[in-house]
Formats: C-alpha cells, structure tokens, sequence
C-alpha cells in the first residue's frame, strides 16, 4: 500500500497549495483522487465551505475534477492549463521531483526552441545579441566556485532572451509565460549536471551561431543544448517532428 503523503502544516500552506504541492510532486497521479472534503476539513481544521473553495482553484486550474459521489480526481497533464499564471507558479515550486511533468516540458521544447534558434539567427539585432552575450556570461559565474554550477537566473535569461530575438510578438510574449517552465528545467538540470563546462560550451556555440546568422547549425545547437538537459535529468530525448529541417533552415 502506498504511504499517505506528509501532512502539511494549515499556518504555512493553503489546502489548495497543500495539493497541488503534493500533486505537482507525482504523490497523486493522474488519474488517483486526493483525499475527502471531510479528510481536509480535519486536517487544516476548516469548514466545508473553504474548503471547496480552494478544491475549486485546482479544478479551474483544470488539475482536478469534482465527480459527484467519490470526489476530487487528477485530471491527465495534457488536461492542465499549464500556461496559467497560477499553475505555472506552483510548477516553479512544486513540481521539481516530477519526471512526468519534465518529461512534457521538454518535448515541448524540443518541439518549439529550435525553430526559435533558427529565426533568431535570421533576426537578432546587435541589442539582442548584447542580451544574448550577458545572460552567457553570467551563466558561468559560479564555476570557478568549488563545486561550481551554472547560474539557473541567467541561464533562464539567456532563453528567454533567444525567445526576444525573433522579433515576433507572440514568441516574445510567450516567453514571459514560458519562463517558469524553462526554469524548472534548468534549475534541476543544472543542480544534477555532471559536466558543467560542457553544458556552458554548448550555450555557446548555440550564441555563436546566432551571432554569425547559420539557422541551421542554430537549430541544432538548440537541440544539442536540450540534450544536455534531458542527459542531466536523466530523461531520454522525447520523440519529436524534428528528423526533416525545414529549407528556411538550410540557408
């Protein structure tokens, strides 16, 4: 039988952030119910009525859903309205121990940053390889520190400022949505990377291939910096679109 999840403490954590806490951590799986109205108004010492209350964020975060007669149950990731300001927030802090939800992170980015890559190699303007160049930079920072990682703030920062340098709105903004996500990511594979060096030296050939505007070898050097990732995370590569380049790529 599985062992019942820690109890978590009503002064520190909401009932809602209690379960998204322990959902976002694979402690309730798809598909597996979180524990009774009755069970959490005992445990956080809370009449029905706020705890519904917050039963209802998670289910209008399409995390979990009401079924009368046998109660709350975890919807399927695809499910989530990953992109909401509110889940995002409790991905950042809560789901860093779930291989599922890295797992769909990744493929997403598999699917969508080398394409990014490529159009940022084609647009980038000397400010945004400036943005570009400062993120790297501080990505290395704590190497020379004993034990030395990548810093995960620039990390995140060098991204998102790839996302910018397409000039395109919608990746622009998508960016700022994006970055919990990618920070989720980077923080874990970062903290887990056996080689560091090597991590920095693939963000810089990817820099290098925008500066120099080659599309294609951006593309794959952005693919080449997610398989760092997944190697970090110790994920296998998502099966993706990615076998066929297309010609905008070949220039």
């Amino acid at each position: 039988m599985k062992d019942a999840p820690p109890p978590h403490s009503r002064q520190r954590i909401s009932v809602a952030e209690a379960l998204a806490s322990d959902i976002f951590a694979g402690r309730y799986p798809p598909g597996a119910f979180v524990p009774r109205e009755i069970d959490l108004c005992e445990q956080f010492s809370l009449n029905r009525s706020a705890v519904r209350s917050d039963l209802r964020r998670l289910v209008d975060a399409g995390i979990i859903e009401r079924i009368s007669g046998y109660g709350s149950r975890v919807r399927d990731y695809a499910e989530w309205n990953i992109l909401d300001p509110q889940v995002t927030a409790w991905m950042t802090r809560f789901a860093t121990p779930n291989p599922g939800i890295q797992r769909e992170i990744l493929a997403f980015r598999l699917d969508v940053e080398p394409y990014v890559a490529m159009t940022a190699a084609k647009r980038a303007t000397a400010h945004d390889l400036v943005a570009i160049e400062e993120a790297f930079d501080g990505m290395g920072q704590e190497l020379r520190d004993p034990g030395g990682r990548l810093h995960s703030e620039h990390d995140v920062a060098f991204h998102v400022a790839i996302f910018k340098a397409t000039h395109n709105i919608v990746w622009t903004q998508l960016s700022h949505i994006l970055q919990p996500s990618i920070h989720l990511l980077v923080e874990t594979s970062n903290v887990s990377a056996s080689d560091p060096e090597e991590s920095l030296e693939r963000h810089r050939q990817l820099m290098e291939c925008i500066r120099t505007r080659r599309p294609r070898d951006a593309f794959f050097a952005s693919v080449a910096v997610l398989e760092g990732t997944a190697a970090a995370l110790g994920l296998e590569m998502p099966e993706t679109l990615l076998g066929e380049i297309p010609e905008t790529a070949r220039g």
